[in-house]
């Protein structure tokens, strides 16, 4: 490709569509208005303790059907919050290095490295930072269900199927043995055994 390699292909990530409108809030905003649900207020006095509009806050509630959509469990500490991210944003505007970064926010440096590479913004055709867009890369990675590996992979699941045949061959071209699988019936032993049977 040369010297205008796209920004994405650097980031060693494939290349993904424009995120299209920005969500309304984020998790926190969402829990804050579920907690002021549950506390009683109206929907729109709940959207407006939560920092979103009342038309925001009157769609969570009508879609949710009146039950909250989030957990009121706080994140766990193993993941970058949004505050971290607009901290790494920061930092690394400064020109701070990446083991600097690790430093003040007490995590690891791989982290960090792995989160500049993985979740920059690639729109300019630079790698930069923005805490937003990093933000809504992580949010759409979280979401669930997810597609199976095998399912949007042609060539894994071709070389799975060939592993399982014993098609597969070493580099001095002996073949490579598939996994020896032994049935032994149902998952629950054999209906004559079972207590109901």
């Amino acid at each position: 490709m040369g010297k205008r390699q796209r920004a994405a292909d650097r980031a060693d990530r494939p290349r993904m569509c424009s995120p299209g409108r920005p969500p309304a809030g984020r998790r926190e905003h969402r829990q804050r208005f579920w907690g002021a649900i549950a506390r009683g207020l109206s929907s729109e006095d709940a959207a407006g303790e939560a920092g979103v509009s009342s038309a925001v806050g009157v769609r969570w509630f009508r879609e949710g059907g009146g039950m909250p959509t989030v957990t009121q469990a706080p994140l766990s500490g193993r993941y970058l919050s949004f505050a971290e991210r607009e901290e790494i944003a920061i930092v690394r505007a400064r020109g701070c290095g990446v083991r600097e970064i690790a430093r003040q926010l007490g995590r690891s440096p791989s982290t960090i490295s792995r989160e500049l590479r993985r979740d920059a913004a690639t729109r300019g055709g630079r790698l930069g930072y923005r805490a937003s867009t990093a933000q809504w890369h992580a949010d759409r990675r979280a979401q669930r269900p997810k597609p199976a590996k095998l399912a949007t992979n042609h060539e894994l699941r071709q070389y799975v199927q060939d592993r399982l045949s014993g098609a597969v061959e070493r580099p001095d071209e002996t073949a490579v043995a598939g996994p020896e699988v032994r049935w032994v019936g149902r998952r629950h032993g054999r209906r004559k055994d079972r207590r109901w049977a």
